[in-house]
């Protein structure tokens, strides 16, 4: 925390806790997995060096694999604004609406500025007007006309981000299996389950480590559908 110049009172108010719950973690208490992996992310650090007894080496993840998040809404909000600030040289994000980061107004900022500082940014977000977009809003259980809404929404709301340099945004007709968020090297991504919202769902956090780790599966996935994507408003 010194070395991140972060105190008790920065801890709790990123991870949306009481001071005290973080003065409990400092003397010894271990927090909940949710909390671990958000302040390693928030410091910058693994969490085994935080809490080596509360990650055994025998439970290691594989390679290139950093942790899995039971669903994407116990990702902490801080894992996600911290993930596409820390991008140095390129931001990607395949999703059918990206609603939920579309309302952030924090991370539409952030993609503003790492794009201002001359990174790459590519949002690929599915055709409202295809039949993939409604398919997957029946899947889901919510009604095609809901998920086209959304995905509408989430175009007006990433509007202001088509006149900055550096990003593009582009709109598929593919039937996804995952949403992906690629920062640099570091991969969130979001599962699909028949039936089940992408917030309900499982995610990844990958590194990418090498040519044969599971994120370069998800980069080169990433990029078929973007070769294959019409550019927004075009």
């Amino acid at each position: 925390m010194a070395a991140a110049r972060l105190n008790t009172t920065d801890v709790a108010a990123a991870l949306a806790v009481d001071p005290k719950t973080v003065t409990r973690w400092l003397n010894g208490r271990i927090p909940y997995p949710r909390h671990r992996w958000a302040v390693a992310d928030l410091l910058h650090v693994d969490e085994a060096d935080l809490w080596p007894e509360a990650t055994p080496r025998h439970q290691a993840l594989a390679n290139g694999i950093h942790a899995i998040y039971p669903h994407r809404w116990a990702v902490p909000q801080t894992v996600w604004r911290n993930h596409f600030d820390t991008a140095r040289e390129e931001i990607d994000i395949l999703a059918y609406s990206a609603l939920f980061l579309a309302e952030d107004a924090a991370i539409l900022n952030t993609l503003t500025k790492r794009a201002e500082a001359g990174i790459k940014v590519r949002i690929l977000l599915g055709d409202p007007e295809g039949p993939e977009v409604a398919v997957r809003g029946n899947d889901e259980g919510i009604g095609a006309e809901v998920m086209t809404a959304r995905v509408k929404n989430a175009l007006v709301l990433y509007r202001p981000l088509a006149n900055v340099n550096g990003v593009e945004v582009r709109l598929h007709r593919t039937v996804l299996y995952n949403s992906i968020y690629r920062a640099d090297n570091e991969l969130l991504v979001n599962a699909h389950a028949y039936g089940t919202p992408a917030a309900n769902a499982p995610v990844m956090h990958l590194i990418h480590t090498h040519d044969q780790g599971p994120a370069a599966t998800y980069i080169t996935s990433f990029n078929h559908i973007w070769n294959n994507a019409q550019p927004h408003g075009k």
